[in-house]
């Protein structure tokens, strides 16, 4: 079957037209911004790229067209699919009704975390030999890849671990991505209010999350924080599935931590007393939760406590959350997702624990569809805290004033509206840092391309 996905390049779209390209379909695809990486990863798995929506691409039409969630009325593609009446289906829908209905499939939901907490996941039933597949919004450096079919497991079930998103379907479903996903596991991670662009409130996004637990089978699980206030309340409108909680001394799963910043901490399943210790190179508390999820969801489908800590000990981590792109002597440069304050805060708290009196330098481009919108300006002073200065960037999407947020931090702060100016400020930082012989990290958060910031940075050090 020919399947051409419309906006092939996001993080979903572009995993999934590599998956159902492993599975023997002709796959194509077009996007208005074709991209590394996942230009690059499309390229390398064969399919073929479109720049742009010229309706042309539909003549002659492929067999069924895979509409992803960027996709709205007037673009000219889907304009000519309704006018000519060609056969479109939403990718969520698309993967769980063609992929997903005969594999056992533990969904990873919740407002942070997801893309770590998957990998995570993956990483522990592949060293367990269960040769699980996975959809992950990220690239886990374990593997390399976003997307891979996976095989059969020692117990003859197909194992799926998916990154379940909250977000709409497509322009023309509703529903969030992950009521699609016939979950036989669902793990809750957490839930705060995001994604303001299309939710009026958090008691909009925990309909949808009830929604999910609603279609969970009575002999599947849900895996949730014992602590969670939002997520206690989706789980009291009706849950009919196994539940095992996670977290905190009354929890079935606790942690405890052996270093201050998470970089070794030690698991106790409190029904058993059984107990196992994770020593890895991540820190934060945010991780420790993450891995915390990960084993237990793990251990409901057969591994053991010991096997999964073992596993997590050499887990690596996801391109783009904390990933270290430049070190040498005193300096270290991180790329960061950071979509959120909570994101931001956990990652920059988890950093001061591992590194101490170091310098931290924060670079922020508040870019997500909520943090444009303004919606948690009130709480990005208190979120960036841990770090010793902060350098925001006022892309020309904000129209609200970043100059009060970096009035409330109680720290230096900058703002910069131009990205020369803001990489030159940051490379006097380092420079004037390696005068002092002064240990320092540099943190780049942003969902985006943060335009090339990344990169004009590196060549400067390089």
């Amino acid at each position: 079957m020919h399947l051409h996905f419309l906006g092939i390049c996001g993080t979903f779209m572009g995993s999934l037209a590599q998956l159902a390209k492993s599975a023997g379909h002709q796959v194509s695809g077009c996007d208005d911004n074709v991209y590394p990486p996942m230009s690059t990863q499309l390229q390398k798995a064969g399919i073929d790229l479109i720049e742009g929506f010229d309706p042309a691409q539909l003549n002659p039409a492929p067999d069924l067209i895979v509409v992803g969630n960027a996709l709205s009325r007037g673009n000219p593609c889907v304009e000519y699919i309704l006018d000519q009446k060609l056969p479109y289906i939403s990718g969520p829908q698309w993967l769980g009704d063609n992929f997903l209905k005969d594999k056992h499939v533990i969904s990873v939901s919740g407002t942070h975390g997801k893309t770590s907490t998957s990998s995570m996941l993956a990483k522990i039933l592949d060293s367990a030999d269960y040769n699980p597949g996975y959809l992950i919004g990220g690239v886990p450096q374990d593997f390399g890849i976003s997307a891979r079919l996976g095989g059969t497991a020692p117990d003859g079930n197909h194992y799926f671990v998916i990154e379940a998103d909250e977000y709409d379907t497509a322009f023309f479903d509703k529903r969030s991505k992950f009521v699609h996903y016939h979950s036989d596991c669902l793990i809750i991670n957490n839930l705060e209010y995001d994604h303001a662009d299309i939710f009026d409130d958090l008691a909009a996004i925990q309909r949808q999350f009830h929604h999910c637990v609603r279609i969970l089978p009575s002999n599947g699980n849900l895996i949730y924080p014992a602590n969670d206030s939002a997520v206690l309340e989706v789980i009291d409108r009706g849950c009919w599935s196994h539940k095992q909680s996670f977290g905190t001394a009354n929890a079935n799963w606790q942690y405890q931590l052996l270093s201050e910043d998470g970089s070794q901490f030690e698991i106790i399943h409190a029904n058993s007393n059984q107990r196992g210790t994770i020593s890895w190179q991540q820190s934060g508390l945010h991780n420790v939760n993450n891995a915390l999820a990960a084993v237990v969801a793990a251990n409901q489908v057969g591994v053991n406590l010991k096997q999964a800590c073992e596993a997590l000990s050499l887990f690596i981590g996801i391109k783009r959350r904390m990933e270290p792109i430049y070190s040498e002597r005193n300096l270290t440069v991180y790329d960061d997702f950071a979509h959120h304050p909570t994101a931001i805060k956990t990652t920059l708290e988890g950093l001061r624990a591992k590194v101490g009196d170091a310098q931290i330098v924060a670079v922020i481009e508040p870019r997500s569809a909520t943090m444009k919108l303004g919606v948690h300006q009130g709480e990005l002073a208190s979120s960036v805290v841990s770090a010793d200065q902060v350098l925001w960037y006022q892309n020309a999407s904000i129209d609200w004033d970043l100059s009060a947020v970096a009035k409330d931090a109680g720290i230096a702060v900058s703002v910069n509206s131009h990205i020369h100016s803001l990489v030159k400020e940051t490379l006097e930082i380092i420079s004037d840092n390696h005068r002092a012989n002064q240990s320092t990290h540099i943190v780049i958060m942003s969902n985006g391309s943060f335009e090339g910031f990344h990169q004009r940075v590196l060549e400067q050090l390089k």
